[in-house]
């Protein structure tokens, strides 16, 4: 308002900002949707209301007491550590829900309140103590990696881990005395609409649970290799799906920002004056789309570095949508139909750039640097790779860093000559500068004012050859020499850039994606282009397909290191090698759910949907230890057979499986479902860990009691052959590290 008199408007041309606080509002609704959900499957599971309060109570302490950890750490509040926050969310429950059921079954056994809690925490600690572990060992791996993939993850891992493990603390301490004061024992009754939904719900769940232990009897005691030939089929569709294209590649999912920037490239005879001209009718056109907000127009200038700064016969116009909730269409149908209209426009080229979810624009996904020791090969081969680009569908917008057409004065000098003149390449470097650029070293002071004069020649001479050829230089002899004596100048055109890689030449080859990941084209790229350019030339990629393949050698790398610390740990807690192998047959169902799913719903593997692999590994590795740690319970302590004991152990622990199963799923279904601002990053997460955890849990229900019972009888058998002892029928074998009980001789 300061600058109205001079009828002057600041307006905002870009707030980058108010993305990020959208997201982070989102972010915020639906990690508090994903508490008020996992509270309805609490009241499902536990039928009461005080009982639900009781393991609900786990959230909030946990996350307000997570803050502690923040703070500790330097972390702020962003995108990555509200992202952990929400997805905890069905976590910080497991611990509870595990003990809560196990006091709950104390209570119907007839213990009083302060008993059932003291005996269902110890009971149970040891498996809430090593689920707990698990999920910090999947995540130490995250928080050590370096590069940019490291930056990403380290404050979502240190997140998750420090809300996990207060978690624990919380399932140990606050759990259980609030069990031992206000646990209830509900008597259902058929009175009230709750009461007999709650019936109902007990009468299928008791039937389901039959139905599980009868099957998994069968399964133990007459088709063992069913679940491992399902497993190992099912496996082996996972290659299927990148192979057909129903899974691509890319290192981050572009969000719907509602910003782009438009480029427009008019002819290279286009003066200033003709691009301001022409830039305001396609700002006319771009203001009469309905879902544009604002446009800010620059005339002569680009943001684009193969272009410069300053290039009279390129318009740039910067585009704001509105809100992702007042419209119909995305950002790249809006850019599509914008390049249709502008590519209509003779002799004129355009480029869209959407701005990504770090609110940059112009960093093109697919980067392809052409490098090698000759500039005129490496241009041929650049362009040999430009054509290759253009087969591939879902590849757009394909240029070069260094495209030719733009007018110049070429001045080639024959450098014989010129030393026979008595001249060197500085001095007619110096007279060039100074009738192309001007030299206002000279002053002119009129009654106290000093006015610089610039001597140069003027604008009609400057693009005369004959103008130019007839420019004269001093030798050092005081002669007058002119350039046409020793050089030869012309009108030509050349490329708007020269670059080098590693001192080479090198040309960059960019490429737009629509309908594609990146790394989906790169990898189809890499196919086509095989044999193709000359020898001696290279390429490598640069931008988001150089991100992704190296994020995903990091994550890589990440998965089997979570992969051994958990095994270590449960080494480490089992004091055995042999059934924490065991516990790990749970995370080759979980690949499979995760990689299913993601194509199902059609997203992209990223390098956060990556994430969700690595922690599904300490997901679905709690629901083998909760039936691995029965079944060594009902063998050592009960005696019972190792085939009973493995179908006691699925039908005890069935329900808290399906309780925390269902609680982490239903927990990440806000964040899978959501359509709000930046939502596209993280839903190929929530669908990865939804898939993987819903496919785990039904194989792992029947893979691990089954690889349980196989190898066992193996490392017994082959203990028996090597010490030459006979079979036991109904006996005690010895396995590497315990004795146990087996029910059949095999």
């Amino acid at each position: 308002k300061q600058y109205a008199y001079i009828n002057l408007a600041l307006t905002v041309a870009q707030d980058a900002s108010q993305f990020t606080l959208d997201a982070v509002h989102a972010v915020q609704f639906d990690l508090g949707l994903a508490v008020l959900i996992v509270a309805a499957v609490m009241l499902l599971f536990l039928h009461s209301l005080r009982n639900s309060l009781i393991v609900m109570l786990a959230i909030p302490t946990s996350l307000i007491s997570t803050f502690i950890g923040m703070l500790a750490f330097g972390l702020t509040l962003n995108l990555m550590t509200l992202l952990g926050m929400s997805l905890v969310i069905g976590i910080l429950v497991d611990d509870s829900i595990v003990v809560l059921e196990n006091i709950y079954k104390h209570l119907e056994h007839g213990d009083d309140r302060i008993t059932a809690s003291i005996r269902g925490r110890n009971e149970i600690g040891f498996a809430a103590l090593a689920i707990t572990l698990v999920d910090v060992a999947v995540f130490l791996p995250l928080s050590l990696t370096s590069g940019i993939v490291g930056n990403i993850m380290r404050e979502f891992a240190l997140v998750v881990v420090t809300s996990t493990l207060l978690s624990l603390l919380v399932s140990f301490t606050l759990t259980p005395m609030l069990a031992s004061r206000f646990a209830k024992l509900e008597r259902l009754t058929r009175s009230t609409l709750f009461g007999r939904i709650a019936i109902g719900f007990e009468h299928w769940f008791s039937r389901t649970t039959r139905r599980y232990a009868s099957a998994l009897r069968w399964t133990l005691n007459r088709r063992r290799w069913v679940p491992v030939a399902v497993t190992f089929a099912s496996f082996a569709v996972v290659p299927l799906l990148f192979a057909n294209g129903l899974i691509g590649f890319e290192f981050f999912t572009q969000a719907d920002r509602g910003e782009f920037t438009v480029t427009v490239e008019f002819p290279p005879s286009y003066s200033l004056e003709e691009t301001d001209r022409q830039a305001r009718r396609i700002e006319q056109f771009l203001f009469s789309i309905p879902e544009v907000q604002r446009v800010i127009t620059g005339a002569g200038v680009s943001s684009e570095g193969f272009l410069g700064q300053n290039t009279n016969n390129v318009a740039e116009f910067s585009v704001t949508l509105v809100p992702k909730n007042q419209r119909s269409r995305s950002t790249d149908e809006i850019g599509n139909i914008i390049k249709r209209e502008l590519f209509s426009i003779p002799g004129v080229k355009a480029r869209v750039n959407p701005v990504g979810i770090f609110g940059t624009a112009n960093m093109t996904p697919v980067q392809i640097i052409i490098s090698g020791s000759d500039r005129a090969v490496v241009d041929s081969a650049a362009h040999i790779a430009a054509a290759t680009l253009r087969q591939i569908q879902g590849a757009t917008d394909i240029r070069l860093s260094s495209e030719l057409g733009k007018p110049e004065l070429q001045i080639r000098v024959d450098r014989e000559k010129l030393a026979q003149f008595g001249l060197s390449i500085a001095d007619v470097g110096a007279t060039l500068r100074i009738a192309m650029q001007g030299n206002d070293d000279i002053k002119y002071r009129y009654r106290g004012n000093e006015y610089p004069i610039r001597i140069w020649l003027d604008e009609t001479a400057r693009s005369n050859p004959d103008e130019i050829a007839h420019l004269t230089v001093t030798n050092r002899l005081g002669q007058q020499i002119e350039i046409g004596q020793f050089a030869t100048v012309t009108i030509g055109s050349g490329p708007t850039k020269l670059q080098r890689r590693d001192r080479n030449p090198a040309v960059i080859v960019y490429a737009q994606t629509y309908g594609k990941a990146s790394g989906s084209i790169a990898n189809e790229f890499d196919k086509l282009i095989a044999g193709k350019l000359p020898i001696g030339v290279r390429y490598e990629y640069a931008g988001d397909v150089k991100n992704q393949r190296q994020g995903f050698g990091d994550l890589g790398i990440a998965m089997l290191g979570a992969i051994v610390f958990v095994y270590l740990i449960m080494v480490a807690l089992y004091d055995s090698y042999f059934y924490p192998f065991v516990n790990l047959f749970s995370v080759p169902g979980a690949v499979i759910g995760a990689f299913l799913m993601l194509a199902l719903t059609m997203k992209n593997l990223s390098i956060i949907a990556m994430l969700g692999l690595i922690m599904l590994i300490g997901l679905v590795t709690k629901n083998a230890i909760l039936l691995v740690d029965r079944t060594i319970a009902n063998i050592k302590e009960r005696g019972l057979p190792l085939h009973h004991a493995l179908v006691e152990a699925g039908q005890s622990r069935l329900r808290p499986i399906v309780m925390t199963t269902v609680a982490m799923v239903v927990g990440m279904l806000p964040i899978a479902l959501s359509n709000s601002p930046g939502s596209e990053w993280k839903t190929g997460l929530a669908w990865a860990l939804i898939g993987g955890l819903t496919s785990s849990m039904f194989l792992t229900l029947f893979l691990v009691p089954v690889m349980f019972s196989y190898l066992t009888q193996l490392f017994s058998g082959l203990r028996r052959r090597f010490r030459k002892e006979p079979a036991l029928v109904n006996g005690t074998v010895q396995t590497p590290v315990e004795t146990i009980t087996v029910s059949e001789q095999r």
